[in-house]
């Protein structure tokens, strides 16, 4: 992607996050996921760290290796015109240096915006001081490039956090909500987070847009708008039903020899006209 076009589609993601609305963003797992997804008239589109690994061949958690990685996001950064945020896990680096080199790299593809999460391996916290690092490297490393991100940090406050009560949570998100701020984030994702009125008080607190984890259960998104959210992503959620819908229909057809249940309701010839000719695809969605 030519810089220039990369830069008014980084301007035109962030323009999305003045909440006058709820962002609302599917995360892909592939180039063909992104552009059924981009077909159906969303603003932007997400990547998810689980279903890039498994669609490679790896668990989640910087196990796929980044040469990989960064060939499948410009797989679908390539198909879609719509802005790609692209959820970079840690951001694949021993050292905040390593960190904005991976960054670098990522920029390369023609991406709008990352994920950067704290927590190592979902297994325990980082320190503050060396996720703040990661978020200025990862920031220093789009000034670099002259092409400013849009940087989500994500606080895995409520995916580890032990035995600590909810208000000790809350006190320890909004500790390190402030400081990714002031280290270049743009943006506050407190994920797994699902209670309303801790939602609410996030908002109020917090000087910035807050992305929400979609699953079920959670309030719907308009209430979620009225919450203070700025943005909802799909996560792993999008990926693990398509797997869901593939191995249930696999098990159907092993159990019962019988074939009724592979009828799809998006055909070959609508997924092959959605590649064939996508910019007709993506003005008037798969028929």
């Amino acid at each position: 992607m030519e810089k220039d076009l990369q830069i008014q589609q980084v301007q035109r993601f962030r323009a999305l996050h003045d909440r006058s609305r709820v962002l609302l963003l599917p995360n892909a797992w592939d180039a063909g996921s992104a552009l059924v997804f981009a077909s159906l008239g969303f603003d932007a589109i997400a990547t998810t760290s689980g279903g890039v690994a498994w669609s490679l061949g790896y668990p989640d958690g910087e196990q796929a290796p980044l040469d990989e990685v960064i060939a499948a996001i410009r797989r679908v950064v390539r198909v879609t015109p719509l802005p790609v945020s692209v959820d970079f896990e840690a951001g694949y680096g021993d050292s905040p240096g390593a960190v904005a080199a991976s960054v670098r790299k990522l920029i390369d593809t023609g991406i709008a915006g990352i994920n950067l999460e704290d927590g190592v391996r979902h297994e325990r916290l980082r320190d503050i001081g060396d996720a703040a690092q990661r978020i200025a490297a990862a920031r220093q490393a789009a000034h670099q490039a002259g092409v400013p991100i849009v940087i989500n940090a994500r606080v895995d406050t409520w995916i580890i956090g032990g035995s600590a009560s909810e208000a000790a949570r809350i006190e320890e998100t909004l500790r390190r909500a402030h400081t990714y701020l002031e280290a270049g984030a743009d943006c506050i994702f407190p994920i797994a987070l699902g209670k309303p009125e801790v939602i609410a008080r996030l908002c109020t607190e917090i000087e910035a847009p807050v992305n929400i984890s979609a699953r079920a259960g959670l309030p719907n998104l308009a209430e979620l708008g009225r919450l203070g959210v700025a943005r909802v992503s799909t996560a792993t959620r999008l990926a693990m039903m398509a797997l869901s819908a593939a191995r249930d229909a696999a098990g159907q057809l092993q159990s019962s020899g019988c074939f009724d249940g592979l009828d799809a309701a998006l055909g070959y010839e609508s997924i092959q006209g959605l590649f064939t000719n996508p910019k007709n695809a993506l003005q008037g969605g798969i028929q």
